[in-house]
């Protein structure tokens, strides 16, 4: 019995050091949406909608803007 108490206790104490350095590593939610907002450079020139690159721009402007013509970044 003394040794199974010994190992909880040691066995606690590892999850709680596991669990600080995920903490330390994780982001909290607000980190991430600065960072994904960041990613967004692309703006669509009709909508305003944000995107991450020309390609995701052309496939969302081809969907979504048929009509329009194409702008002159997504002509290349």
């Amino acid at each position: 019995k003394m040794a199974r108490g010994h190992q909880k206790l040691q066995a606690q104490q590892k999850g709680a050091e596991k669990k600080a350095a995920l903490s330390k590593q994780n982001k909290s939610p607000q980190e991430h949406l600065r960072e994904a907002e960041a990613a967004m450079s692309i703006q669509c020139c009709v909508c305003k909608t944000k995107m991450i690159d020309l390609k995701n721009y052309k496939v969302h402007f081809e969907a979504k803007h048929d009509k329009s013509p194409l702008p002159p970044e997504l002509k290349a």
